[in-house]
């Protein structure tokens, strides 16, 4: 069973920064894509950023958030910077990850973070 486990999260003053990881472990051939989600207090949960052969990001954190990966750790990162109050949020590491279920065989699983607080208040 693959898991990820988040950390990172935590009270920033506006115009600070974090920086988000979350690590895959278990039973992993590949990674499709690895993407970060929020949710914040009343709202839909919404895509952040994803990255595959590159890297989206939504519009309202373009500039300020960048996504990254270690390949070798099977981690995602997201450093934020200049953040607003409209950041807080919950954010959820999520990934698409390849395991083998039979030779020559691989299924594609979504996989979801615990979620970490991320509070940007003065």
């Amino acid at each position: 069973q693959v898991q990820l486990v988040e950390s990172g999260g935590g009270l920033v003053q506006p115009g600070g920064s974090l920086r988000l990881s979350c690590a895959a472990s278990g039973s992993i051939f590949s990674i499709r894509s690895m993407s970060w989600y929020r949710q914040a207090p009343g709202k839909e949960r919404e895509l952040v950023a994803t990255i595959t052969s590159g890297a989206n990001y939504a519009d309202s954190v373009k500039g300020r958030f960048t996504i990254s990966r270690d390949i070798a750790k099977n981690t995602v990162y997201l450093q934020m910077n200049s953040l607003k109050p409209e950041d807080t949020a919950v954010y959820y590491c999520q990934m698409v990850v390849g395991t083998t279920v039979s030779a020559g065989t691989v299924r594609f699983l979504e996989v979801w973070g615990q979620g970490t607080l991320v509070t940007v208040s003065s």
